[in-house]
């Protein structure tokens, strides 16, 4: 995971066309999604975080957003939800 504050634009520039960057994240809300989605680009900076893959999102108990990556965010939701009776 990468904050976005300890890196310059340059540096995220070429990260992201080197691919080590591929999804982006909010660390307070723990939701990461597209690096395009209208939703991360509101985000504080001081909040955002960025990810080279889905597996490392997830390995740090992110969610996926139910904007951009909205199928997948269906499926993780049908898997943690609780229901009581």
């Amino acid at each position: 995971m990468i904050r976005h504050i300890e890196v310059t634009q340059p540096q995220l520039k070429n990260l992201i066309q080197n691919q080590k960057v591929t999804l982006a994240g909010n660390s307070s809300l723990k939701i990461y999604g597209a690096l395009s989605c209208s939703s991360g680009k509101r985000m504080r900076k001081e909040n955002r975080v960025f990810f080279e893959n889905e597996t490392e999102a997830i390995h740090l108990g992110f969610r996926p957003c139910s904007h951009c990556m909205h199928d997948i965010y269906l499926i993780w939701k049908a898997l943690h939800s609780c229901y009581f009776i």
